[in-house]
């Protein structure tokens, strides 16, 4: 088929390109910037904005199906800069695939659009929206996956698909967020408990995203649908993290702090942050203590019953195969400084 992926360059969106290619799928790119990787794959590749409309249109047009994968993620900045990348260029793609008659769009969204801030043991996706939301992305994302959802009809048929913390072997966001800050001493346990949580290695998530395209049509079961998606082996927040310190050759973490000090800090850090430095993320946010803080886990039985989703890659085996990258990337780069 001929594929867009928004987002191609990135963690989530080259994994989904290199399994499109791999089966030998047509692909294009369409991302901020140009990308080595994605010229060794033989992939075609458009530059812009997804706030800008008619540049979106020239990368969609001619494709059979669109993975809009691509979008403005963090805890930090300014509610213009999420809203123009996740709502305003959701609907420049949607109003595109209209346009030009694209008859099938896969939508990368997230679990986070309905945390309240309360523990989610096997969230189903009946569980509604949340009424009030503590940071900017999750917000944007679920105004997004709604005008995705509103969007399914006879012509062009969605589905939403919700990965629950994505990592792996050249992971630019959680991961290496992990490993700087225990490198320097600077992760704490939020609160006495180890709540549980759903991750996704990230070859799972890619596949999930496969599945779902090669099922859509308009009026086919999962058209319109939203799926959670994850590794389904919800595990302690904090040994997942050991394990992943563990991974790059650093210790536990072992220091805790108060729930409530964790969120009383992030409600200071987000005010200092908005007034002194906008565009920046703060070290911590109310968000992220009370995600750590909480379980959310979720029941797979929608995306193995109409998706076929099964995770091939078990937690296991992707930190072991994570260690593995992070070691011959240590070993890269010693090279490198010997040179």
């Amino acid at each position: 088929m001929n594929a867009l992926v928004t987002g191609g360059g990135g963690f989530l969106g080259g994994a989904i390109v290199r399994l499109l290619v791999a089966r030998g799928d047509r692909v294009r790119s369409y991302s901020r910037q140009r990308y080595a990787e994605l010229d060794t794959l033989g992939v075609e590749q458009f530059q812009g904005d997804l706030s800008d409309a008619e540049s979106v249109r020239r990368a969609v047009e001619g494709r059979d199906v669109v993975f809009h994968v691509a979008a403005k993620a963090g805890v930090g900045g300014r509610y213009q800069t999420y809203h123009r990348a996740n709502v305003v260029g959701t609907e420049n793609v949607l109003t595109a695939c209209r346009q030009l008659g694209v008859p099938r769009l896969v939508y990368t969204s997230s679990p986070s659009v309905v945390f309240d801030g309360r523990d989610m043991h096997g969230a189903t996706e009946v569980v509604p929206y949340a009424t009030h939301y503590h940071a900017h992305y999750p917000s944007t994302k679920a105004q997004a996956e709604r005008l995705v959802l509103a969007a399914n009809g006879a012509n062009l048929a969605t589905v939403a698909l919700r990965p629950h913390l994505i990592w792996g072997p050249g992971d630019n966001h959680l991961v290496p967020r992990i490993l700087a800050r225990g490198r320097a001493g600077k992760l704490r346990r939020i609160g006495r408990g180890n709540p549980l949580i759903d991750s996704t290695y990230i070859d799972n998530a890619a596949e999930a995203h496969l599945l779902a395209a090669d099922r859509l049509a308009p009026r086919a079961t999962i058209a319109g649908k939203v799926y959670f998606i994850s590794n389904g082996e919800p595990m302690p927040t904090w040994d997942l993290v050991n394990q992943i310190l563990a991974a790059g050759g650093l210790p536990p973490v072992t220091r805790s702090v108060p729930v409530w000090l964790a969120v009383a800090a992030g409600w200071l850090l987000e005010s200092l942050y908005a007034i002194a430095w906008p565009e920046a993320e703060p070290p911590m946010t109310r968000f992220v203590a009370r995600e750590l803080a909480t379980s959310h886990w979720f029941d797979l039985t929608a995306a193995r019953r109409d998706l076929g989703y099964v995770p091939r890659v078990t937690i296991a085996e992707g930190l072991k195969r994570l260690a593995e990258s992070l070691t011959l990337r240590g070993a890269s780069a010693a090279s490198f400084d010997q040179r």
